[in-house]
């Protein structure tokens, strides 16, 4: 193609096109044309035109005697040369998974000690930790989510952040109950949000005043705000 550098100037620049095959999945054309520089010993370079795979993948090579012409690499050759990287990077991921129990060993033999305690309240610190522990529980949930949410109207991206999950589980036939306080009543951004998520799933109420935010998933995860107390 030619593209204008600036300056009056055309300079022409070509873009080698790019097979939609790889080396696993050989176009019926290329594996014909294979199979036949195989059986012949080699093929013309003119007839490969319309499968450039066979060159790229390293499966035919000029011929030594005759430009004009392309020999076959052995299948066995082949298969060799791109199986090594593959093993390589096996080898490379055993040696890491080794190294990494051998890493943990020392702590599984003190787990195996002492008898395990099991704690009833996780503490999530970070806004990453705690999306990503909602979107767990929210995947995961099958029958019920309830939420309390206290104060007025939330931002436009915690709204957004609500429908996504919640439209994500009503979706899916899981009830929807919120308590709001009755400020919202007068938050735009609530309303719209209201109208969008709107389902028989779904059951939204005010009250005057309210307790810190809750949610709960399947009346058995909860995620409660946490406080020195």
């Amino acid at each position: 193609m030619f593209r204008n550098l600036g300056g009056g100037d055309m300079t022409t620049s070509y873009i080698k096109p790019t097979h939609p095959h790889g080396i696993t999945e050989l176009c019926d054309e290329g594996g014909r044309l294979y199979a036949s520089a195989l059986r012949s010993g080699r093929i013309a370079r003119s007839e490969v035109a319309t499968a450039p795979c066979l060159i790229d993948f390293a499966l035919l090579h000029p011929d030594p005697d005759d430009a004009e012409w392309l020999r076959p690499v052995p299948p066995s050759a082949a298969l060799a040369k791109h199986l090594h990287p593959l093993e390589r990077e096996i080898q490379d991921r055993r040696r890491r998974s080794v190294l990494l129990t051998e890493s943990f060993e020392p702590f599984m033999d003190i787990s195996a000690q002492d008898p395990p305690t099991t704690h009833a309240i996780t503490v999530l610190e970070g806004a990453n930790r705690i999306n990503a522990a909602l979107d767990l529980a929210t995947a995961e949930c099958r029958t019920e989510v309830l939420t309390v949410q206290p104060g007025g109207g939330r931002s436009e991206d915690r709204l957004s952040e609500a429908l996504e999950r919640g439209l994500s589980v009503v979706h899916r036939g899981v009830r929807l109950r919120t308590l709001y306080q009755h400020t919202v009543r007068h938050s735009p951004g609530t309303l719209a949000y209201a109208e969008r998520i709107a389902d028989e799933n779904v059951e939204i109420r005010t009250l005057e005043e309210l307790i810190e935010r809750l949610i709960i998933f399947d009346r058995t995860v909860a995620f409660i705000p946490a406080t020195d107390d």
